[in-house]
């Protein structure tokens, strides 16, 4: 059958069908876990986590679900922090801020690089069956420590060339992420305009380069992408945006809304929430921010200067400037439980496969 792959085999899972490790609270453990006992694997997105908010999510996972799940993390990045840049970005933040009456800010972000650690041994301690990595490459040690431990390790690439170096690190698998994904890719080896390859165009490029698993990822919604990606050489598929529609995501209700709204050709490219590129709906903030995109500091000190604006703008119900992070493929989300979402997905591919039979006698 089309789900008896190596990846299936490896993860314990019925389905090659993986929900993307999305940070910022979209990942409930109800999400999580209502993707692992449908025969997927749910991932918590840990990236913007403290140690004890990852502690309390496997917790909650694990008293939800007995089927295996994962852990998405992001490798740290450590940028200069250069005063004169954050003081430009609170400038052109302000009038932004007194819109939306948010208090003028000062002080300097802090990044905090040593959370990466303490999250790791969290995902030792509780014996996490999958830890997937992105922004990057950890430590080798790490991944070695991790797969000693029983972990599947699982790394993201977004090139030939980072593909390339998960494997040489020792990944057990590389999620080959697409231009079309939602949200901030994986890129770290390669610009991010030499790093925009589509979906269907890198994974058999990836797949004739490595011998290790690959997970195709970025615009699959449905069983067509499903089924295209394993006949172009992926083992599984890694699906987000689909999952932030779906009734257990943490996703903002307007946030669920514009996408289920959306068009394919609103989902465009912008620094100015992160200070890293990312695929999201056009907005009101994107707009205004568009002419300025290339003097904001570097992720993550960006991301935490507007995280004062994203946060507010939630609370007052203005989606014109919050982060509607959105693949390609809007035009296909559901509203549906995770686990109609799975199933719905599974007899697509099914029947696809079944017309193709019938077809060819």
């Amino acid at each position: 059958m089309w789900n008896n792959t190596e990846v299936t085999n490896k993860l314990s899972i019925k389905f090659p069908i993986i929900q993307a490790g999305m940070a910022g609270g979209i990942t409930t453990p109800e999400l999580v876990a209502a993707v692992s006992n449908a025969g997927g694997l749910g991932m918590i997105g840990a990236g913007y986590m403290t140690p004890k908010e990852l502690e309390w999510n496997i917790q909650k996972v694990r008293g939800l679900t007995s089927k295996p799940f994962g852990v998405n993390l992001f490798v740290p990045e450590n940028p200069d922090v250069i005063q004169e840049e954050i003081e430009r970005a609170n400038q052109l933040l302000e009038p932004i801020r007194q819109m939306l009456g948010i208090e003028k800010k000062n002080d300097v972000p802090q990044v905090n690089t040593s959370v990466f650690d303490e999250q790791i041994q969290i995902v030792l301690k509780y014996e996490v069956p999958v830890c997937s990595f992105t922004f990057g490459i950890p430590e080798i040690d790490i991944i070695d420590k991790l797969n000693n431990n029983g972990i599947i390790t699982i790394g993201t690439a977004t090139t030939v060339k980072e593909a390339i170096m998960n494997e040489a690190a020792g990944m057990n698998m590389i999620v080959v992420q697409g231009s079309e994904a939602g949200g901030h890719r994986g890129s770290f080896a390669e610009s991010f305009d030499h790093s925009m390859i589509g979906t269907m165009a890198l994974i058999p490029q990836v797949a004739d380069q490595v011998s290790i698993p690959i997970i195709a990822a970025g615009g699959i919604t449905d069983g067509r992408g499903v089924l295209a990606s394993l006949v172009l050489g992926a083992k599984a598929v890694q699906m987000g945006t689909a999952f932030v529609t779906c009734k257990e995501s943490g996703a903002n209700e307007l946030h669920k809304k514009a996408i289920l709204n959306a068009t394919e050709e609103q989902a465009v490219i912008t620094w100015a929430f992160s200070g890293k590129p990312a695929r999201g709906l056009n907005n009101e903030f994107i707009k205004k921010m568009k002419e300025h995109e290339t003097i904001f500091p570097a992720y993550p000190i960006q991301n935490m200067l507007t995280q004062d604006i994203r946060s507010e703008a939630a609370k007052q119900k203005n989606k014109e400037f919050m982060a509607l992070w959105c693949g390609q493929n809007p035009r296909l989300s559901k509203n549906l439980h995770a686990a109609e979402l799975i199933e719905m997905i599974t007899n697509q591919v099914e029947t696809i496969i079944n017309n193709f039979s019938l077809i060819n006698g």
